[in-house]
């Protein structure tokens, strides 16, 4: 659209409007500007401009937006060093935001777009987060916009709405309210507790037994207050499997008139009572029939869908994990395929338009015939369940062919479309045939079904009853005893858990939120605590996930099972309801945790007994034949490469940590000026980043600028012949805050890399020298 003059522009108020992602940001300016705006590049995301109306004053427009959180919570650079911070004062010590994604300088953007603004509203997805991140944007830009036109005039406004489509974003925009500041302090609370808390224990762990074993496969030992209790679960499933003894049991199946009963005692456990009873029924001519009852049954339709049993089914029935999941739904949604993926709630609003949600189907080449057919007869109300007053249940919002998503987002949106048009459809309804009988002083039962109308299951065809007949028998008459059988069985022990059972458990002790359940079972696979079947989709706890649990329910149970973080969970919610205040929450929970911590130090070695029986000691670790010296007592190190690759000086008992994910090789025996180590090369492949580091410097940094994890390419020792004073070029001008490095072990092709970013450049292969000019 045209942009407005200058002159236009003071006559008219000026609006920043602020979404949580560059799409759906574009989705809100297109339908509010009905397709017709320019879109320019920002600093840090794009900026959709038109003309329009805010509450009913001509305005000039600017819709843009963050990328998630803008800032998250971290300790000061004092608390950084491993080394020397004792874990115990980080549940003291004071925190400090920082940009979430320092690259994509979000708050310097938001800042220059709101300069000169006289209102703001903020298009933040509807949840606690969301909130939080309403706040994160006003601390940027409240110095930025003009002052209040009328005294007491609110300037930022917020947007609530369940889908990213017409109807739904303009009845946002019609009624602005004002932002939620006490369920974005519940979530400060939870990320200061969890920051605090999980920090502590993690860099305790990882250092106490990535110290003493070589063989440990985890670069971290992490604990999270979340976390935990979810590996907990899956550990206490395989210990119930490991300790499960398998019992014998015999049960009577006779057969009369072609149909087989089952033994209303069920099933004995000694041999001889099965025969003895076995021997009674057999011995009997006649069964007699003691009554047959028929009665008409259903099969409700399901509930509407919330976020919860969205991840169950998928994980359950398309195989698909919960977090990639609500990847999947998070699309759809972005595309305004479907309403907000993230909800609680089990039942509509009054006012959802359900006869119109569902018209909007008719057109499905799989399912129209049925929508129509529904839309013809009438449809039911849907049942209703748990209204957690935060939005409507995930609801399809546009119809979508196979063919205009990616395979997997089809099965996501095809699941979601047809559990909706099953909350509306009649139930599944049956008539159901029950028939017992005596033989011999025992009692037997058989059931039949007939299936009368198949209603829901039409539309989700997994779920359908078969017919299941059995003879037609009458009340008070005698049959024929056919077949006796002694069937003998064992009983079996529990499956591994599945995704879909610990998601239930997570749900029912309040571990973790409907958005951040699958970030927990995520975290626990990346940790190497789990391992997962894709086939089953049952998670196996590995060695390393078995000793942590098992350790914790040693030391203190508290630390692993669910009640403690189920507390903490409550206590957050009061902070969002405004019953209780952020300080009293964070400072009696941390003083809990901090108790705890002192105790699990103290008793540390109960939960090292069961690592000595898992893992092998570092010193009885036989390494490889990478050799390098120790500065300290000029004897070789040993390299470690299993992960977390490490070198251990088995003279000094010292483990020193490298960098990830890549190569270690020998530097031609060059050491540091600082300490005499030897030095060793990094390298991330064949023509890719390679530099050499110091192993003392590397996790003891001792000079002002270098922080722990740096290499020699970021060593400002003035003469050190190996740092960036001695080979560094110029500014990196991919990121404009690195030095491009001259790596001087790349010939004969010679190169020079960033030491912040990915940059390299390729300089003249026929060189016999290269060296940095000096300046």
């Amino acid at each position: 659209c045209r942009l407005a003059s200058s002159f236009e522009i003071q006559m008219t108020v000026q609006v920043l409007m602020v979404g949580e992602k560059p799409s759906i940001a574009s989705s809100i300016a297109d339908i509010l500007a009905r397709g017709k705006c320019n879109t320019r590049k920002g600093i840090g995301t794009p900026v959709h401009e038109f003309h329009g109306t805010f509450q009913g004053r001509p305005a000039f427009i600017k819709v843009t937006s963050v990328a998630g959180h803008v800032y998250s919570i971290n300790f000061p650079p004092q608390y950084q060093n491993w080394d020397s911070t004792d874990p115990l004062t980080l549940f003291s010590a004071p925190t400090k935001r920082e940009e979430s994604t320092p690259g994509s300088q979000i708050p310097k953007h938001l800042r220059k777009e709101a300069k000169g603004c006289d209102y703001v509203v903020l298009w933040l997805d509807c949840d606690r987060e969301g909130e939080n991140i309403c706040f994160e944007v006003i601390d940027s830009i409240k110095d930025k916009i003009n002052q209040p036109q009328r005294r007491g005039e609110k300037q930022f406004l917020r947007a609530r709405f369940s889908s990213v489509t017409g109807p739904d974003i303009t009845r946002a925009l019609a009624n602005l309210v004002d932002p939620n500041l006490n369920e974005a302090r519940s979530v400060d609370a939870r990320q200061e507790l969890d920051l605090k808390v999980g920090v502590a224990f993690t860099r305790f762990q990882t250092r106490y037994f990535q110290g003493k074993y070589g063989n440990l496969d985890a670069s971290l030992v992490s604990y999270g207050p979340c976390q935990t209790p979810t590996l907990g679960f899956c550990v206490d499933r395989h210990v119930a499997i490991t300790t499960f003894s398998p019992q014998p049991f015999w049960t009577i199946v006779p057969s009369i008139s072609g149909t087989r009963f089952e033994w209303e005692r069920g099933r004995v456990f000694e041999h001889e009572a099965g025969m003895l009873f076995e021997h009674i029924v057999a011995s009997a001519k006649n069964a007699h029939v003691l009554s047959v009852t028929q009665k008409e049954g259903s099969k409700p339709r399901p509930l509407p869908l919330n976020t919860v049993d969205l991840m169950k089914v998928c994980s359950s029935q398309l195989k698909i994990g919960p977090h990639y999941a609500m990847q999947l739904a998070e699309r759809l949604y972005i595309h305004g395929h479907i309403s907000y993926p993230r909800t609680e709630s089990t039942v509509y609003p009054e006012h959802f338009d359900l006869v119109g949600t569902l018209k909007i189907q008719k057109n499905s080449s799989l399912w129209g015939d049925y929508v129509d057919s529904l839309l013809q007869k009438g449809i039911q109300a849907p049942k209703k369940g748990h209204d957690a007053g935060d939005h409507p249940p995930i609801t399809p919002m546009n119809l979508v062919q196979p063919n205009d998503v990616g395979a997997d987002e089809w099965r996501v949106y095809e699941y979601i479309c047809r559990h909706f048009i099953a909350t509306v459809s009649p139930d599944s309804r049956f008539y159901k045939t029950k028939v017992m009988i005596d033989i011999g002083g025992e009692t037997f039962k058989a059931s039949g079904k007939r299936i009368i109308s198949p209603g829901f299951t039409l539309i989700m065809p997994w779920l359908s009853q078969k017919d299941e007949l059995i003879s037609d028998f009458k009340d008070k008459t005698s049959y024929a005893v056919g077949d006796v059988t002694l069937h003998e069985g064992k009983t079996s022990p529990p499956e591994y858990i599945t995704e879909a059972e610990l998601i239930s458990l997570m749900e029912k002790h309040g571990i973790g939120t409907d958005a951040s359940i699958a970030v927990h079972i995520n975290n626990i696979c990346l940790r190497n605590y789990v391992r997962l079947d894709a086939n089953t989709r049952t998670l196996i706890p590995t060695h390393l996930g078995i000793a942590l649990v098992n350790g914790y329910h040693k030391i203190d149970p508290d630390l692993v099972l669910p009640t403690v973080r189920s507390h903490i969970e409550k206590q957050i919610d009061s902070i969002a309801k405004g019953v209780a205040t952020f300080d009293d929450v964070v400072q009696h929970s941390l003083e809990n945790f901090l108790r705890k911590f002192e105790y699990f130090i103290a008793n540390i070695a109960k939960m090292d007994q069961l690592f000595e029986a898992s893992f092998t000691p570092l010193a009885s670790t036989g390494g490889s034949s990478l050799k390098t010296k120790c500065g300290l007592c000029k004897r070789y190190m040993r390299f470690i490469p299993m992960k977390p690759s490490r070198l251990y000086c088995p003279t000094c008992e010292e483990t020193y940590n490298l960098p990830q994910n890549g190569a270690i090789k020998l530097n031609k025996e060059r050491t540091c000026p600082l300490d005499n180590f030897e030095l060793v090369l990094f390298s991330l492949g064949s023509g890719a980043k390679c530099y050499s580091l110091c192993p003392f410097c590397y996790n003891h940094p001792t000079l002002d600028g270098m922080k722990r994890g740096s290499g020699c390419n970021e060593c400002p020792h003035p003469t050190c012949q190996h740092g960036v004073a001695h080979y560094g070029i110029c500014e990196c001008p991919e990121c404009e805050e690195g030095t491009l490095v001259l790596d001087i072990n790349s010939a004969p092709k010679w190169r020079a890399d960033c030491n912040l970013c990915k940059y390299l450049i390729h300089l003249p292969e026929a060189a016999h020298m290269i060296k940095p000019h000096p300046t």
